[in-house]
């Protein structure tokens, strides 16, 4: 048996022990749907859902590792079950304003909101 904190970090779904035991703490770590603490262990044949990095991340336990291992062996540790991220195109792009253009004024202000939705 491994810890969830430690295993995501061992097969490089967090960069750090401490992120990834952050993230447990926060509620974004879910093994089999229940929340997970750090401390808790994982066993071959859990679903782990990761939410970092803005993206939703299922993977299967396929295999324990208790040391950080190189990307080629962590991807056998785990099945990726994740849906494909979104494409590029749904997100708007940040309006952009010229370097040395100074504040916005109330005119730009209102059209950066109406872009964002904001009104």
């Amino acid at each position: 048996m491994t810890r969830v904190d430690a295993w995501t970090w061992s097969v490089r779904l967090f960069k750090t022990r401490s992120a990834a035991a952050s993230a447990c703490r926060g509620g974004h770590v879910k093994i089999n749907g229940a929340t997970a603490k750090p401390a808790q262990y994982v066993v071959p044949g859990d679903e782990v859902r990761v939410w970092a990095g803005g993206r939703e991340r299922i993977v299967e336990v396929a295999r324990l590792v208790t040391k950080r291992v190189g990307a080629p062996a962590a991807a056998e540790c785990y099945v990726d079950r994740s849906p494909p991220p979104p494409p590029k195109e749904l997100f708007a792009a940040v309006p952009v304003r010229d370097r040395g253009a100074g504040r916005p004024t109330k005119r730009d202000r209102r059209e950066i909101d109406r872009l964002r939705g904001q009104n």
